[in-house]
């Protein structure tokens, strides 16, 4: 029997579950958990996605994910494939880690995604020692939100949740903050339970985000760029020489990957003469070039800010 398609769209904020397979722990030391919120930084940042809360347990983990339009299975395909090849190498094992395909359950309101965030962050109450004072938690998000820890990552964006409680004040906004998840720390973990107590919270909250194209045309992707490095695009994506067409191939590969909604081999029809090993190499390359480079960094912008329509 096929299984059921999994509900998304471009405008979806998410709650996100995954769990190890029966066996095994998903997280074995902390070691494990601190990679893996390494990886939810670097694709985070790579596909311009937003974490808004996360809570990583020994067997599952909680994150309220806002792809800001990215496909959600793509972000979670390489967070987990890039985790499971280092587990599997750090334990000397092969197969699975985790348990068939993730959950992900819409948050179709402003309430919803309260209760979510508050959800998150009280699932530190089953770890021993920590019932009472969740926000102690080293691997949740919940005392970054209440200033007891610092983002030394830069993982979350808390603004959307702050925007919610309609303040900018950091301290006001903890203490009402604090006070929320307190008050919902025995929600169940079903959505009916969620989205009851979610329906309870009223509508004085106003959100703001903010959602990037991705539907860009791969021609006009690379008709900008090619203007902008004045390159000419039909000997530029076939040539592999020059350091300059390299780098043009790069950002090229990893702007459609992000703002086009494309996977490697479907990207492969827009590049000459390449595997999708390759294109993925490529991609990495591209997103190290917007990194440290302040007119590819630029360029990409412009991008994603939609000034090529």
């Amino acid at each position: 029997m096929p299984r059921k398609a999994r509900q998304k769209g471009e405008q979806c904020i998410y709650h996100i579950i995954c769990r190890s397979v029966s066996e095994y722990l998903l997280f074995r030391e902390d070691d494990d958990k601190a990679y893996y919120l390494g990886l939810l930084k670097r694709y985070s940042e790579k596909y311009k996605c937003s974490i808004y809360a996360y809570c990583l347990m020994d067997n599952h983990l909680h994150m309220h994910l806002d792809p800001r339009g990215f496909d959600v299975s793509k972000f979670m395909h390489c967070t987990n494939v890039a985790y499971v090849r280092y587990y599997n190498k750090k334990y000397n094992r092969h197969g699975p880690v985790f348990q068939e395909r993730f959950e992900s359950r819409i948050l179709d309101s402003d309430e919803y995604n309260l209760t979510v965030s508050a959800y998150i962050h009280n699932n530190a109450k089953d770890i021993e020692g920590f019932q009472g004072r969740e926000e102690e938690y080293p691997y949740s998000s919940y005392g970054i939100y209440l200033g007891k820890r610092k983002d030394r990552l830069g993982l979350v964006d808390c603004s959307f949740i702050m925007g919610l409680f309609n303040t900018a004040n950091s301290k006001r906004f903890a203490q009402r903050y604090w006070g929320f998840v307190s008050h919902h720390r025995d929600i169940g973990t079903t959505t009916k339970k969620i989205k009851e107590l979610s329906s309870a919270i009223g509508n004085e909250y106003r959100s703001g985000r903010e959602i990037i194209r991705r539907d860009w045309h791969p021609s006009k992707i690379v008709s900008y760029i090619s203007g902008k490095l004045m390159m000419n695009k039909e000997g530029s994506l076939i040539l592999k020489t020059k350091r300059r067409v390299f780098e043009y191939r790069a950002l090229s590969v990893y702007a459609m990957r992000v703002l086009c909604g494309l996977g490697f081999r479907e990207i492969c029809e827009y590049v000459y003469n390449i595997t999708t090993s390759a294109c993925s190499s490529l991609c990495n390359k591209g997103y190290e070039l917007i990194e440290n480079n302040y007119q590819y960094k630029q360029i990409f912008n412009e991008l994603v800010r939609g000034e090529l329509a």
